[in-house]
């Protein structure tokens, strides 16, 4: 694809990628002051900040990670997932979701996704579980919660963990109650292309403190001081589990504690920039625009168009290069989980999920983020609406 084809410049002369942190000067002095005190890690930051989270979420606790995988792997181990047990979950995801149940000995289970919000179906999960299922992890697709009261009746019925992954979902509302406070544990993720940023970093919120303190114990390799014994010396302590060290740095934490004091502004940014997208796209019959739920409010961590690939003289690809070429970043949030290579060969295949494979073929992600200026959300609207036009039938 070349500029060539549409006979001049593109709509921008520098590159918008489709996510991006946005990091101010209080946040810099956030990070310097931690920098120069007695506590980089393992500090006081940490338990602050998970207080902040979990106060927002609605939740009774936090505990933090190193970053949103290592949060699941908690989760999971929490869960008391293992050898022979079978969680459900969706595959439109990033690979992180379902890897969290490999990693603790247990087997992910596809369910396929709903057509209008492309999150998990509740009637497909009912069809997924069997005798051997221990839990669903549900994700909040793009940042729309999942079905989240469905799912909660159905785990509750069978007595399944719930555990969503909101990596997406941070400020999003279900049913007027801040996502966090529903699932029995709800993970976030803190990568800088989310709605705040820890550089890197996870957070489970649960309203169990069984859970929170098998988290807390599998987050620092096991290793407690509970069962302290005066007799053997102030030092000691004792290895009760095999865990992992995925504890977040007071680094990470005050950088949090900054940006969550900004998170409503971020998601009200993020959600007028979807609302100015909605207004212009909606009449494209080329595209498809996000379906929203009345019950919920997302938080708006991607914009993805549906291409009506039937109306396009060209197919996806063509699109994504013609966009990319006018230095718009479109991306495609996922390519199914069990398309990889390395679920192939423990023996998933194509068909699984039929409404998410032909998803998946119609998908492209649009840039929204933040820190865009109403003339990059411009730009964005002005470089669809050119490219779709011009490869219309």
């Amino acid at each position: 694809m070349t500029l060539a084809i549409f006979g001049g410049k593109p709509v921008r002369n520098t590159f918008l990628s489709y996510g991006q942190q946005w990091i101010d000067e209080e946040d810099i002095q956030a990070v310097v002051d931690t920098l120069k005190s007695p506590f980089l890690t393992q500090g006081p930051a940490i338990e602050k900040y998970e207080k902040a989270v979990a106060e927002y979420a609605g939740a009774k606790y936090a505990v933090a990670f190193a970053n949103g995988t290592a949060a699941l792997h908690g989760a999971c181990y929490a869960a008391g997932i293992g050898n022979g047990d079978e969680v459900v979950t969706t595959p439109m995801t990033f690979v992180a979701t379902s890897n969290s149940v490999l990693y603790v000995g247990g087997k992910p289970v596809f369910a396929d996704i709903d057509n209008q919000t492309y999150n998990i179906s509740p009637a497909a999960i009912e069809r997924a579980i069997t005798r051997k299922t221990k839990a669903v992890i549900a994700v909040d697709y793009t940042g729309q919660p999942a079905a989240l009261h469905e799912i909660k009746d159905i785990c509750a019925r069978l007595n399944l963990i719930f555990i969503e992954d909101a990596a997406h979902s941070l400020g999003a509302t279900y049913r007027n109650e801040k996502v966090g406070s529903q699932a029995d544990m709800t993970m976030f993720s803190f990568h800088p292309v989310k709605h705040i940023t820890t550089g890197e970093g996870g957070i489970i919120v649960t309203n169990s403190l069984e859970y929170a303190d098998k988290l807390r114990l599998f987050r620092s390799h096991g290793v407690t001081r509970d069962n302290s014994d005066e007799d053997k010396g102030p030092w000691y302590y004792e290895m009760v589990d095999l865990g992992m060290n995925y504890r977040m740095t007071d680094i990470q934490a005050e950088l949090g504690i900054s940006q969550l004091r900004k998170i409503d502004s971020f998601v009200k940014r993020r959600r007028d920039i979807a609302a100015a997208y909605n207004g212009q796209f909606q009449s494209l019959k080329e595209v498809t625009v996000p379906y929203q739920e009345a019950v919920s409010e997302s938080s708006w961590h991607l914009y993805m168009l549906r291409l009506n690939l039937d109306m396009l003289r060209v197919g996806r690809r063509e699109i994504f290069e013609a966009l990319r070429a006018e230095n718009i970043g479109v991306h495609v949030h996922y390519i199914p989980v069990y398309y990889q290579p390395y679920y192939r060969e423990l023996g998933y295949g194509k068909g699984l999920c039929p409404v998410a494979e032909k998803w998946y073929e119609e998908a492209l992600t649009i840039p929204l983020f933040p820190k865009m200026t109403d003339q990059d959300v411009e730009s964005v609207i002005q470089g669809v609406t050119k490219v779709i036009k011009y490869f219309s039938k």
